[in-house]
């Protein structure tokens, strides 16, 4: 496979309104989260993704560790991670990570990977493995997983669900008619459906997902989201703003204000999501260990109520 990067023509990047800009990161503790990783040998979303909240949450130890390498074999036209033919599955990264979760102390970790298409498996095996490193190394450590699609790949979602993350998020990422130009080697209703399947398998796990908005999106396609996700039994929505990573990647059609965000958490709250984080700098792990707490909190009310 050669790489392949967005079909997208290149387009110069709109300056940020103020609400979007954040401090540049320079604190010892970001500096010292930055070793243990590259020590690790260990990527990050929060590096490959260019994440604007990197500053924050790595000078308070909060790393979002990206798992089966650093390529990816999909080519989205809003994602800034590599695309091309990956490497070898690396042994030692679940070992590697429950030391990096332990070493940093995390009471709640966020687990992502690149898609790998490749593999005839999609990667589940080693999600399971990471899993379970992670719970041999930090048993009190909640664990959060943000899979891919696994398309085509039957059994996949069983697996990883199987092994009992105490979150389980995949992301829309944009409403249905913005596929085919933002996330064309994905589709709507697959995503859906392993949100769906992953209920059916154990309906007290946790799900959620997430969208970016300011690519073109109306509101109505943005509440039908919500809906569908509803309908999936999903308890928590992640809502943020879209930023262009290069010149080559889709272009931000626009800044959604501040008040719109509260408008979309208003209204996904009345929905019936348990935890709704939407805001500029709204991504799925920011500040991801104080909303789950806060989502458990919300079903245990639930319950409790029933």
């Amino acid at each position: 496979m050669s790489n392949v990067e967005p079909i997208v023509k290149q387009t110069a990047r709109k300056p940020k309104p103020d609400w979007l800009r954040v401090k540049a990161p320079t604190s010892p503790e970001y500096n010292s989260t930055r070793r243990l990783m590259r020590d690790l040998n260990l990527h990050t979303v929060c590096e490959e993704a260019a994440c604007p909240n990197i500053g924050e949450c790595w000078s308070q130890k909060h790393a979002t560790m990206m798992i089966l390498g650093d390529i990816c074999t999909r080519a989205c036209a809003f994602c800034n991670v590599k695309t091309g033919r990956p490497g070898a599955v690396d042994p030692d990264e679940p070992a590697h990570v429950g030391e990096a979760v332990k070493n940093l102390g995390l009471r709640h970790v966020v687990i992502t990977s690149v898609d790998r298409d490749d593999l005839d498996d999609g990667g589940a095996a080693h999600w399971v493995a990471v899993i379970e490193s992670i719970r041999a190394a930090t048993p009190e450590t909640t664990i959060e997983v943000l899979t891919p699609d696994f398309r085509k790949k039957l059994g996949c979602i069983d697996l990883v669900a199987a092994s009992k993350p105490d979150v389980y998020n995949h992301n829309l990422e944009t409403v249905p008619r913005l596929y085919r130009k933002i996330r064309p080697s994905a589709r709507y209703y697959t995503s859906l459906r392993l949100l769906e399947r992953v209920k059916e398998i154990d309906p007290a796990m946790f799900t959620k997902s997430g969208i970016m908005v300011g690519l073109g999106e109306e509101k109505e396609e943005v509440l039908q989201v919500m809906d569908d996700l509803r309908a999936a039994n999903v308890d928590f929505i992640t809502i943020g703003q879209y930023l262009q990573p290069t010149a080559r990647h889709a272009a931000v059609e626009r800044f959604v204000t501040p008040e719109e965000f509260k408008e979309f958490e208003r209204i996904a709250r009345a929905k019936g999501f348990l935890m709704v984080s939407a805001s500029p700098l709204t991504r799925s792990s920011y500040h991801a260990d104080s909303d789950f707490e806060r989502l458990r909190e919300a079903r245990s009310r639930q319950l409790a109520s029933a």
